[in-house]
């Protein structure tokens, strides 16, 4: 089953002739319309004359996130206010989001591909689909929203939590396709249990998860769970949502949308190209997007590439699972954390020390956030009404910034380790393969 035929198959030697038209197109848009990037590709002598093919994508600038930090909230964008007809926002290190704005076009295709995306994992216009991500500035929800009805399925938009509701609608509505976060899913088919529901005897037949890492044994669990096939899905806001690639059900990787999409790999040491096959950072630039066009932006997400034909038909390269980050940041039920913002929240508190540990963990399949803090050693006391009201500003202060629950232990002073060089600030203890 293949929802664009044309694109999805492909010949590679046509994808590079569509995808180096469409570079062309975009370098030229954000340099005549894009400061930011004018400057910068003065600054490597590069001119949009100089890109004529996609093998000169080489010769253009990288995108970080700080970029866009730095041209809060639309210093980047490439068409007119008038023009944008959404814009949504992604958690930053400093409080301020990263802000993405789209067109009308642009939405269009993203629910293009977002179809397509469902599609590859076996969604057709007769299933239900309970959207059981985050509506609202996060790009979830209405990412897969729209690319469901675009799809011709029936779309459930309940958004994420209000766990009670989403197992009575799983019965009631049967519906047969439930996306969410993997944590999320394991969490519900406990939550049956608990009740006394089989997961089993619900209608579902697919789920399609993402947001945040997962191993292949928590897709078994979660298959074993719901008697369903789980697949994984990528995205990211900055290079559209959800939808920039997914698995396919041979589940052999999963297939970037390439005609909107262009994938490199890079030494995030050197930053030059690595070979096809070789593991390193990902890289996208978008080739059709008008609100907010990128050029080589960094993802931070470690992960090779697959251009070999996949067996369900497609030509479209695949990605691996991510395997890590070339940055410190974590994603913590869907949510990018970075322990730059704890300790922004932290250094605002004058009972702590600017020593503290973040670790993260998974407990029933949920993921949980610790953090310890040093008190310092003028405040500490040993009255308990005392550490539990400082335990508390402490977690709101967090709380505000990163926008999840976190849990705040205090500790005394020289508990935690010291470092000579970087310090050691994350213990990492989900297991990612």
């Amino acid at each position: 089953m293949i929802w664009n035929k044309t694109i999805e198959c492909m010949e590679r030697e046509e994808m590079r002739e569509l995808q180096s038209k469409r570079l062309c197109e975009t370098v030229n848009r954000v340099y005549y319309n894009v400061p930011f990037y004018r400057n910068k590709m003065q600054e490597l002598g590069v001119y949009p004359e100089d890109i004529e093919s996609i093998d000169d994508i080489v010769k253009l600038p990288f995108t970080t996130k700080q970029d866009l930090r730095d041209n809060y909230p639309f210093g980047i964008f490439a068409s007119p206010m008038e023009d944008i007809v959404r814009v949504h926002a992604s958690s930053g290190t400093t409080g301020k989001p990263t802000v993405v704005g789209y067109t009308r076009k642009d939405i269009t295709i993203w629910s293009e591909i977002v179809a397509r995306t469902l599609n590859f994992a076996g969604v057709s216009k007769d299933d239900f689909i309970q959207i059981a991500y985050g509506y609202g500035l996060f790009t979830g929800g209405l990412g897969l929203h729209y690319g469901g009805e675009r799809l011709g399925a029936t779309v459930v938009p309940i958004s994420g939590g209000n766990t009670e509701k989403q197992i009575q609608l799983m019965q009631d509505f049967k519906s047969s396709v439930i996306a969410c976060t993997p944590s999320y899913a394991l969490y519900l088919a406990e939550s049956m249990q608990e009740r006394g529901i089989d997961p089993k005897s619900l209608n579902l037949k697919v789920g399609i998860f993402g947001a945040e890492p997962w191993t292949e044994a928590m897709r078994e669990k979660i298959e074993d769970s719901f008697d369903i096939k789980a697949y994984d899905i990528y995205g990211l806001s900055e290079v559209m949502g959800p939808g920039v690639a997914c698995e396919c059900e041979s589940k052999a990787g999963l297939h970037i949308n390439e005609d909107h999409f262009v994938p490199e790999i890079i030494d995030p040491n050197t930053l030059e190209q690595l070979p096809n096959g070789q593991k390193g950072e990902l890289v996208f630039t978008t080739i059709t997007k008008e609100g907010l066009p990128l050029l080589r932006y960094r993802t931070r997400d470690l992960t090779s590439l697959n251009y070999e034909k996949c067996e369900c038909g497609r030509t479209l390269v695949r990605m691996n699972k991510c395997t890590g980050r070339s940055d410190d940041m974590l994603i913590i039920r869907g949510v990018n954390v970075f322990p730059s913002q704890i300790e922004s929240a932290l250094l605002k508190i004058n009972e702590v020390l600017p020593h503290y540990m973040l670790e993260v963990d998974r407990v029933n399949n949920l993921d949980v956030l610790n953090v310890l803090v040093e008190v310092d050693p003028v405040f500490f006391s040993d009255k308990i009404k005392e550490l539990e009201q400082l335990n508390k500003r402490i977690k709101k202060a967090i709380v505000d910034i990163i926008g999840i629950n976190v849990s705040v232990k205090l500790v005394e002073p020289k508990t935690l380790g010291r470092s000579e060089g970087k310090s050691k600030r994350v213990i990492d203890k989900r297991i990612i393969q």
